[in-house]
């Protein structure tokens, strides 16, 4: 995700090659990122980071403790960090760093294509400028939805963060109840594609709720119908309800894990 953040930050024409600083552990992992030319890349902390106006923090969370313990000492309390790491808390991260000025957020997989949502959320210190120029820069990824409880991050996690995982699940559903019924593969693929494709634009192309087009699609005795009532036998929506509710539990139960 923070490859993501930088290449379109520079597709966005918001900074530069000579603007972006990246730290890399890998050294693997720092040859490619500097065959890509996407800023100087770096692969140990130094004083290079005081120059720096933004922070952002993107690395796995069993990876924390080892990166603040390598940046700790080369930071300017009055840097703006932003951290797009799972279960992390602000304080969590103020503490760690001696730092105030913390903006939380939560990305998803579609910010690789310009069309993510994200959720996030500040410590106090953060000005309004600085929290409106982080939005600008999260924005060059897709949209995204400024919240003051910073709970709903983890309820965010649940949602939109892991939501494309949810997608693919009912799409792959759908893909094989369509071989079964005869499609090949490749015409299964496409037959759902199109239709998930097809009605997400329809959606955002007319001011109707889900209820309105559920109406719209299901006549009374039809076969949209017949599919509905079998959903609504097996209690899909609160299936669907309690997944999500599971992985918000989940999401909070790692913010404690982090936090000991």
């Amino acid at each position: 995700m923070g490859l993501t953040y930088a290449t379109s930050f520079l597709n966005a024409r918001i900074v530069t090659d000579e603007q972006l600083i990246i730290l890399e552990k890998s050294p693997d992992k720092a040859e490619k990122l500097k065959k890509l030319s996407i800023g100087t890349v770096y692969g140990t902390a130094g004083s290079y980071i005081k120059e720096a106006d933004l922070i952002i923090l993107a690395v796995k969370p069993q990876d924390i403790q080892a990166l603040f313990d390598s940046i700790r000492d080369h930071i300017d309390k009055q840097q703006v960090f932003l951290s797009i790491m799972a279960g992390i808390t602000t304080a969590t991260i103020s503490e760690a760093l001696g730092i105030s000025k913390v903006i939380r957020a939560m990305p998803n997989l579609p910010a690789q294509i310009g069309e993510g949502m994200t959720v996030f959320t500040s410590s106090d210190d953060v000005t309004r400028i600085e929290l409106v120029t982080v939005q600008n820069l999260i924005n060059a990824t897709g949209k995204s939805i400024y919240v003051e409880n910073e709970q709903a991050i983890d309820a965010a996690t649940a949602l939109s963060g892991s939501g494309p995982a949810y997608v693919f699940y009912f799409m792959n559903a759908m893909i094989q109840a369509a071989q079964s019924l005869g499609f090949k593969e490749s015409e299964a693929e496409l037959l759902i594609y199109q239709t998930f494709s097809g009605t997400i634009d329809l959606y955002n192309k007319h001011n109707h709720n889900c209820g309105e087009w559920i109406s719209k699609v299901a006549s009374r005795g039809g076969t949209t119908e017949a599919a509905l009532k079998t959903f609504a036998a097996n209690d899909l929506p609160q299936t669907i309800k309690k997944g999500i509710t599971s992985a918000y539990e989940r999401a909070e139960e790692l913010s404690r894990l982090i936090k000991k």
